[in-house]
């Protein structure tokens, strides 16, 4: 019995208030017994885990709660309990801010405008308590079980400042003497510990709603499946959770309802609206046999179908999948951020002690009164959350817009990697091409019966299974013809088919070869016709009775709409677009100059095409590779950006890092251009956090006092943290508006 594979998963986190917690529980995970591997995406509230088989959700659990987390696992539908989750933390944080406003603001006028009174100050004493000590309790909760563990995080900082300056300000009220004794007024600071809880509690409810709207192209996906299906059972229709269906049940679906599973048509007739997998408005026509996939929108027809993918097997399923693994997953940048975050907060604490020391040192009268304020003010001024937020929402945001433009990207380093993109190596059948041959030609002989004699290769390429038969019989049904009934049909290995019909009269359809080979005489007309359709590269299939040439087929693989144009725009881009395809030289030529390629490489085997990527490399470039196939894979693992079509093979999609989900070949240039302008918003975001980090704490340790006497209040570093976190947020959210057109 082999080994079981690992399994991999994303669960929903709660109890994360910034990038320090995010750091905090990625760590405690990779330290869990049987974890592979574990990662956090703060802005999304999650974690990717890679655990051995023998680990247990509920193990993972109990990890996280040891140390004031918790995972939402055990349950039916885990993101859904997630937005439950989310939408009454959001009304929780949104309950106690307006609570610690309105109880803020006359404490903030007392201790501002009427500092001396001193009644005012036991009021704001009396108003503070259930500001810091019931509204803002889970500071100093979540505090408290990260000192347990021997960590640190934005809440160490929040109780730690607001503590600090409540204790003071307690002692001041309480024991005033002290300070009088010593020619020392003793001021209070209940308004800047309380500011910083209410200005704290805005950024997080501001934060909140940001992060909410981030990832709502997940839901839209999550939205497209229906919660309950009609299936026939025992004979008769019933209503069942759409869990509860299995592979081979027979499922009715009626106007204008979603399809629940992935399957094929039994009986009926419809059309289908598949814009949500393929980009095209068309609605598709169904029939028995064709498939349909779930989340797809069925028009005015009624029709049964065969369940054949279920649950975590349909297409919407895998690609709901792909989103939150990319969601979870990290830009490289982020790693690196992730490890500032683990060490921020120690070191921020370190400064604050060295400043109090400072202060102490060479504070003259005021000495104690300035370090404090510039200690508590540098804990506060000195969250990370603004850093810890730059890079995933940014990432979070790319995602959905790619969703939103037929692009999914499956981790965060191809989004990141994507526009240092400077060679394109696109595979030709089903990328350039539409991937199925057509007949794009067909001359019958002068003295041909034609009427009889197409019945007659109906009939034949009906009974064919040659690949080039059904593109023959689509274009000879379009005639409304029926097949003759052939008395005798055998395949010709490499050759083609023969068959007599019913006046034992022989025919034959298939390569010069064959007719050769029987001696059956090809006129000039039809031999000059197939030559030319040889020159441009089309395949030319014969069709004769045992004494002539009937007829000369030209049959080929067309050219997307959208291929030239999607070359002509990567080109614009000032990338390098290369044609591999294991078709023959003049079909490469041909098809290289009809879309504008110069570069191009033809009868190619999969090795060949990767150790063509391989050199582009060696060469310095970064290389995109883009295909559909099961022979593309090699060469998509080996590419620095791997792109699959999405009507490609399951094997290819597994491999690449993008999927295409439209035929429509212009959704390539728009991923590079996707990821120029989430990198843009990354740097854009960490610039701005790291900027405000290095002005913000000099400022809040009084580097501008021997200068100017200008010493930060403890509540303006509240209010200016609270700033930095909203407007990282605000500037990915930028990213939604933008047009991915070059």
């Amino acid at each position: 019995m082999g080994k079981l594979e690992n399994r991999q998963q994303s669960f929903p986190v709660t109890g994360m208030t910034c990038a320090a917690c995010a750091s905090s529980v990625e760590s405690i995970l990779n330290h869990t017994e049987g974890v592979q591997s574990a990662q956090v995406n703060f802005a999304s509230g999650s974690v990717w885990v890679e655990y051995e088989p023998q680990v247990e959700p509920a193990d993972l659990k109990k990890a996280l709660q040891a140390v004031g987390y918790d995972l939402i696992a055990d349950v039916d539908d885990p993101f859904e309990a997630q937005q439950q989750e989310q939408a009454r933390f959001y009304q929780e944080v949104k309950r106690r801010t307006w609570w610690s406003a309105i109880l803020t603001l006359p404490v903030f006028i007392l201790g501002m405008f009427f500092m001396d009174w001193e009644p005012g100050k036991w009021i704001s004493l009396a108003l503070a308590i259930p500001i810091l000590f019931y509204f803002g309790r889970h500071f100093y909760i979540q505090a408290w079980k990260q000192a347990k563990h021997r960590k640190a995080n934005m809440d160490t900082l929040v109780a730690l400042s607001t503590g600090i300056a409540f204790l003071f300000s307690l002692f001041n009220t309480l024991f005033p003497e002290f300070w009088l004794s010593r020619g020392i007024t003793p001021h209070v600071y209940y308004e800047a510990a309380t500011v910083i809880i209410t200005f704290i509690s805005l950024g997080k409810l501001l934060e909140e709603r940001a992060k909410t709207n981030t990832s709502s192209a997940l839901r839209k996906l999550m939205g497209l499946q229906p919660k309950t299906l009609i299936a026939i059972i025992d004979g008769k229709e019933q209503e069942i959770p759409v869990e509860a269906v299995q592979q081979g049940a027979l499922i009715v679906v009626r106007p204008g309802e979603k399809i629940p599973v992935d399957g094929s048509v039994e009986s009926g007739h419809s059309f289908v609206d598949e814009s949500m997998l393929s980009g095209e408005p068309v609605p598709v026509e169904k029939q028995a046999g064709d498939a349909v996939f779930a989340g797809t929108v069925n028009q005015k027809g009624n029709f049964r179908f065969r369940a054949e993918k279920v649950g975590s097997e349909t297409m919407l399923a895998h690609i709901i999948q792909m989103v939150q693994q990319a969601q979870g997953s990290k830009a490289p940048v982020q790693k690196l951020v992730d490890k500032i975050a683990a060490v921020f907060v120690p070191v921020v604490m370190l400064i604050s002690a060295l400043t109090f020391v400072v202060w102490m040192s060479v504070g003259g009268d005021d000495a104690f009164t300035h370090a404090l304020l510039t200690s508590v003010a540098v804990l506060v001024i000195a969250c990370p959350c603004a850093l810890g937020l730059a890079t995933p929402t940014a990432v979070m945001v790319g995602i959905g817009l790619g969703a939103e433009n037929n692009i999914l990207i499956k981790d965060a380093e191809s989004l990141e990697l994507g526009h240092r993109v400077n060679a394109v190596v696109l595979d030709k059948t089903g990328t350039i091409t539409e991937g199925k041959p057509d007949v794009v030609g067909l001359k019958w002989a002068k003295s041909a019966e034609v009427e009889k004699t197409q019945a007659i290769l109906l009939a034949l390429e009906k009974a064919s299974e040659h690949p080039l038969a059904d593109a023959v019989v689509r274009k000879l049904e379009e005639e409304d013809l029926s097949p003759v009934e052939l008395k005798t049909f055998s395949s010709l290995t490499g050759r083609g088919v023969e068959a007599t019909d019913q006046q034992d009269q022989a025919y034959y359809v298939g390569n010069l070869t064959l007719i050769q080979e029987k001696g059956i005489a090809l006129d000039a007309a039809l031999e000059q016709q197939a030559g030319k359709w040889q020159q441009a590269a089309n395949t030319v299939v014969y069709f004769a009775n045992s004494q002539q040439v009937l007829a000369v087929i030209a049959l080929a693989d067309r050219v997307k709409a959208s291929s030239q144009a999607a070359i002509a725009r990567l080109r614009k881009q000032h990338i390098d677009v290369y044609m591999l395809t294991g078709d023959n030289g003049e079909t490469a030529k041909a098809i290289a100059a009809q879309v504008g390629i110069e570069h191009y490489e033809s009868e190619l085997l999969p090795d060949d095409k990767a150790r063509f990527v391989s050199q582009l490399q060696e060469q310095g470039k970064v290389v995109a590779m883009v295909g559909d196939g099961i022979n593309d894979s090699h060469a998509l693992a080996q590419a620095d950006v791997s792109i699959a079509m999405g009507h490609g093979t399951d094997i290819a999609m597994d491999v690449a890092k993008m999927t295409l989900i439209t035929s429509d070949l212009e959704a390539l240039p728009k991923a590079f251009a996707l990821s120029g302008k989430t990198v843009r918003g990354i740097r854009q975001n960490l610039f701005w956090a790291f900027i405000y980090n290095l002005i913000g704490i000099p400022i809040a340790a009084g580097v501008l006092y021997p200068f100017n006497g200008f010493l930060l209040d403890p509540m303006i570093a509240g209010a200016a943290m609270a700033f930095s976190s909203v407007s990282v947020v605000s500037n990915s959210l930028r990213l939604k508006m933008s047009k991915l057109d070059a």
